[in-house]
């Protein structure tokens, strides 16, 4: 009786996160900073980050809605923050949903370069994403509302050499000045005052999390400070992305995939 009552709740465990792995939660999350300009009050973000595509998840189904959400709604920039692809099988999946999303600027993260103990996670090989921006240590400013906004993408490579330093990128005339970095400790490495905002991903919200007393255990990242939302430190404003994909494992548990559409308020 009780192995098959353990056997029961196991498939139903297997169940919900194959399930919760394509169920992607949309939202739109007022994101204030210190110093934001007026007219740039209510300026809109959507950040999307993990796809792993190539990977045979459901978390290739919350990929694709977040891109039709992110489609339909237009905002004023689409940002991402790497781990674009687990297998080169993906890559003109990648590249179609990428070209329809609206001025969309992207970096590569540790499973681009198969920079994992995932043995499911091959090397892509991404040198550019045409039309999207691909930023591997480089910048790029764009005019919204008359105002500059800089977006600075850090490679992941020189990031895990300890050798980036997006920082030396930062324009200082720019109005708004936003980092763009696959790993979110990336906040606690900055200079003050060189950027207003940063984007990263990786941590999957943990992925596979349980129910623990006061909370959840994170069962793939338990030491880290960081795991998703709005984070506000002295150098900076962090949101931190669940992401939308999977790795190890073709499930979620506790750990929704998430899009989200960042409006700017000032403070």
């Amino acid at each position: 009786m009780k192995v098959t009552r353990l056997g029961a709740a196991a498939a139903a465990g297997l169940a919900w996160g194959h399930f919760e792995a394509g169920w992607v939660r949309l939202q739109t999350l007022a994101c204030p900073l210190p110093g934001l300009p007026q007219e740039l009050e209510g300026l809109r973000i959507a950040h999307l980050s993990d796809f792993h595509l190539g990977f045979p998840s459901r978390g290739t189904t919350a990929v694709e809605r977040a891109v039709d959400w992110v489609e339909e709604r237009r905002p004023d920039l689409t940002l991402v923050s790497g781990d674009l692809l687990s297998r080169r099988s993906g890559e003109a999946r990648l590249r179609a949903l990428l070209a329809r999303l609206p001025r969309c600027f992207a970096v590569l993260g540790n499973h681009d370069f198969s920079w994992t103990r995932d043995p499911f996670s091959h090397p892509a090989d991404l040198v550019e994403l045409e039309p999207a921006t691909l930023l591997r240590d480089e910048s790029r400013t764009v005019e919204l509302r008359g105002k500059r906004v800089q977006i600075v993408g850090v490679d992941p490579r020189s990031y895990r050499r300890r050798q980036a330093k997006p920082e030396r990128f930062a324009d200082p005339d720019a109005d708004l000045r936003i980092l763009l970095c696959h790993y979110p400790e990336v906040i606690d490495r900055l200079p003050l005052g060189a950027f207003h905002l940063v984007l990263s991903g990786h941590l999957h919200g943990g992925q596979i999390c349980v129910p623990w007393p006061g909370g959840r255990l994170r069962l793939a990242h338990i030491r880290w400070t960081y795991i998703r939302g709005l984070y506000r430190r002295p150098t900076g404003t962090l949101h931190l992305s669940a992401g939308l994909g999977t790795t190890f494992v073709p499930f979620r548990f506790l750990a929704r995939p998430e899009a989200t559409e960042l409006v700017l308020q000032s403070v």
